[in-house]
C-alpha cells in the first residue's frame, strides 16, 4: 500500500526503515522523505511506524531464546 504518494512511500518502505533502526517519524522523515510535502500521510505513517516497533519488541525475547 502507498502510504505517501508525494514522495511514493509504501508500507513496505517504512517497515524497511523501521527494520534498519528508523524509530521516529523524525527519521522516517530524514530517511524516505515520508511526510514532506503534504503531510496527508503522516497519522497513517505514524501508525505503521507504531505497528512496526511493537512488532519488533515482541519479536526480539524470541531472538533471545532461540
Amino acid at each position: 500500500m502507498i502510504v505517501c504518494v508525494c514522495n511514493n512511500i509504501s508500507e513496505r518502505k517504512i517497515h524497511h526503515a523501521v527494520n534498519a533502526g528508523a524509530t521516529s517519524m523524525l527519521e522516517l522523515r530524514a530517511g524516505l522523505g515520508v511526510g514532506n510535502c503534504c503531510g496527508k500521510c503522516n497519522s497513517c505513517a505514524k501508525t505503521i511506524l507504531r505497528e512496526s516497533l511493537q512488532a519488533q519488541a515482541q519479536l526480539a525475547p524470541l531472538a533471545l531464546v532461540a
